[in-house]
């Protein structure tokens, strides 16, 4: 009996939504590439670079799970979680790779994934007002992704593999989201 009133309790919002706790986390995640770069280029500031790539990685769990939890999964949100971690792994590796500590190809591949999901995306929203959902596999992709580049940035000493194994395992799994958006994409566009 409580749970049915719980449930009726349950108001989910609007989801043309804008201003929502989970959307300003997702914009203070973008704009955090902007100290984490400015750190990066300050070397005695590495401890804070770390924290500010820590927050960034736990904003990107925070902004789905208030999403969830006040009932706010906005069709914005959808796309400004995807375009946070995107704008802060690029800004990052891309940095990276111009000071010579990170593999040009993974910065190379992480680009056309993104750009050959966004196309066919925007297609779909401006022709159908379709919204791509997050996949788990992206998710755990973005994880592992920003490991990679925090091992990158910090190499572990006698483990010096860790840096090597987990851009490829985050390669694999952005692979395997990757895979998952296009069919899904393609199964859209064949639709209309």
């Amino acid at each position: 009996m409580t749970k049915e009133i719980d449930k009726q309790k349950v108001k989910i919002t609007d989801p043309e939504r804008i201003l929502t706790v989970a959307n300003m986390i997702s914009m203070g995640r973008a704009l955090l590439a902007i100290p984490i770069i400015y750190t990066l280029e300050n070397p005695g500031m590495s401890t804070i670079t770390f924290l500010l790539i820590v927050i960034a990685v736990l904003s990107d769990a925070a902004d789905g799970y208030f999403a969830r939890r006040a009932h706010e999964v906005t069709h914005l949100g959808k796309w400004l979680d995807p375009i946070a971690d995107f704008i802060v792994i690029l800004a990052v590796t891309s940095y990276l790779v111009l000071v010579g500590k990170f593999p040009v190809w993974f910065f190379f591949f992480f680009i056309i994934r993104y750009v050959s999901i966004a196309i066919p995306a925007i297609y779909l929203l401006n022709h159908t007002h379709f919204f791509l959902s997050a996949n788990w596999w992206g998710k755990w992709a973005i994880g592992i992704s920003a490991m990679a580049v925090i091992f990158h940035l910090y190499p572990v000493g006698t483990l010096g593999w860790l840096p090597e194994i987990t851009l490829w395992i985050a390669t694999v799994l952005l692979s395997i989201s990757w895979f998952g958006y296009i069919q899904t994409l393609i199964r859209k566009i064949r639709a209309i």
